[in-house]
């Protein structure tokens, strides 16, 4: 019934290309354009194409990097798993993908496809999880430019048999590229969720990312602040490393919600190096709580998105005697 997907896929560089980009010349003189500045030139306008079996798509985002986003998207989406959902992950960061490492699959076989030649996603822990690290060879660097990135999530995520889930989620890379850009304007993201530390440094970013998202009209879930604090596990004193509720201010100041915060700890950086997140190794811990509890928060705001959409879309009755 299924098929290995590539063995050609990861050996052949032009036939990954092909296969994810097709043969059109990005790079043309005929479809080269820059936007933006004074040239006049408008952004094409992309129909948002739902995805069928899927109820909700979420972005996990942070405008800085390094402040644990893809840690927070793993444990997020087993917290919402840990609330009777289906739940799916897709790894957006198409250049640097961590979701074969910390969800155990890295040295998994890779997807087959099924009679439709869609990819089977492979699973772990409950979840269904598609990356472009389950394509390629570990070392092999990815160097494409913006539209075969855009391509190439295009077809993860449609041209993967997600099956019925209630949420997707989707780690994305931080800033504000093209990869972000794709699934703002190609995908019907039911909201983001935006991850933070508590500095000033990582806290300018965010105010852009917030920004960004309101722009591409995506709504904003609520802020997460991660590495909170750390508790000294020998004299239990607690210390705010990088400020004392910066994002949560943040939040506050912007308008949006805060959702919860997670403290610096090392168990979850070695449940997370290790392919064994710490909501599923460690579920009654502390930590593993604080995820749970921020997934419940989502989940309370995915709800109220919802009923919102559906009184709008409600049509009143016409009764003519």
């Amino acid at each position: 019934m299924y098929k290995k997907l590539i063995t050609p896929l990861y050996q052949n560089k032009q036939f990954i290309i092909s296969q994810f980009c097709g043969n059109r010349n990005y790079f043309s003189k005929n479809n080269f354009h820059l936007h933006g500045g004074g040239g006049g030139h408008r952004q094409p306008q992309v129909t948002k194409v739902a995805i069928e079996g899927i109820k909700n798509i979420i972005a996990v985002s942070s405008a800085k990097g390094g402040v644990g986003k893809s840690t927070c998207a793993v444990n997020i989406a087993l917290g919402l798993s840990s609330h009777n959902l289906s739940i799916g992950l897709l790894d957006v960061d198409v250049f640097g993908p961590s979701i074969p490492l910390m969800m155990d699959l890295k040295n998994h076989e890779k997807p087959f496809t099924n009679e439709h030649n869609q990819m089977i996603p492979l699973q772990n822990y409950g979840i269904k999880c598609m990356s472009m690290g389950f394509l390629v060879n570990e070392d092999d660097p990815i160097i494409w430019r913006g539209p075969m990135v855009g391509s190439a999530l295009e077809k993860l995520l449609r041209q993967t048999d997600w099956g019925h889930l209630d949420v997707l989620v989707c780690d994305l890379p931080p800033g504000t590229g093209d990869a972000i850009l794709t699934m703002c304007q190609r995908v019907p993201l039911t909201g983001a969720v935006i991850v933070s530390t508590p500095q000033d440094v990582a806290l300018a970013d965010v105010v852009r990312g917030v920004n960004m998202f309101k722009k591409v009209e995506v709504p904003i879930l609520g802020l997460v602040e991660n590495m909170s604090h750390f508790d000294c596990p020998h004299c239990n004193k607690s210390t705010h490393i990088f400020g004392n509720e910066g994002a949560k201010n943040t939040a506050k100041k912007m308008g949006i919600n805060f959702l919860g915060e997670v403290p610096i700890h090392l168990q979850i950086r070695e449940t997370s190096d290790s392919g064994k997140p710490i909501t599923i190794t460690q579920p009654d811990s502390p930590q593993a709580k604080n995820y749970k509890n921020i997934s419940k928060e989502i989940i309370k705001q995915l709800e109220i998105i919802n009923n919102n959409e559906n009184k709008e879309n409600k049509r009143p009755n016409i009764i003519i005697t």
